[in-house]
């Protein structure tokens, strides 16, 4: 049987070899924990011999053999991805982003046509206002008042409010 004293005694050891063997003092502290934990747990089956291996080279031969199980492991497994660099580890919920796309869509779809073309040709397809007024056939100054107004509308829409209906001055 194998006293405590003794392990204790070949740990600075075992860590230095640990160390040096896998140049990272985490894994390294594992596996000499690992190598106790084996070698309390088996340590009825060390037996002194003269001559021979003693409690230093039965330690070792735990923790070599250990150090190899740990190795075939290591590459039938995927690579370890630290977890800073592994990304979020959540995503947001995206349904508001889909209600919000809806209620934009819908809105759109309320503006007067005249509006609606100029909003969609300039927001969705990037179009300068002279390109617009040349698609459209209309004054630049045209596109402007348009654009303004159905953006004004939508951002009504979008928060709300509802528009006022026109007054017609005689």
């Amino acid at each position: 049987m194998i006293s405590r004293s003794d392990l204790l005694s070949h740990i600075p050891g075992l860590r230095r070899y640990a160390r040096a063997l896998l140049r990272d003092p985490d894994r390294a502290d594992d596996l000499v924990q690992d190598c106790l934990e084996r070698a309390l747990g088996r340590g009825h089956l060390w037996q002194p011999r003269p001559g021979g291996q003693g409690l230093r080279g039965w330690l070792f031969t735990i923790m070599h053999n250990l150090h190899i199980d740990q190795a075939r492991r290591r590459t039938s497994m995927p690579p370890e991805v630290p977890l800073e660099a592994s990304g979020p580890l959540a995503e947001p919920a995206r349904q508001s982003d889909r209600i919000a796309l809806g209620e934009l869509a819908a809105a759109i779809d309320r503006l007067p046509d005249d509006q609606r073309q100029v909003v969609l040709l300039v927001g969705l397809e990037g179009m300068s206002y002279r390109d617009v007024a040349e698609v459209m056939g209309i004054p630049i100054g045209t596109v402007m008042s348009r654009l303004a107004r159905g953006r004004d509308r939508l951002r009504q829409a979008l928060a709300g409010e509802s528009t006022p209906p026109l007054r017609r001055i005689k």
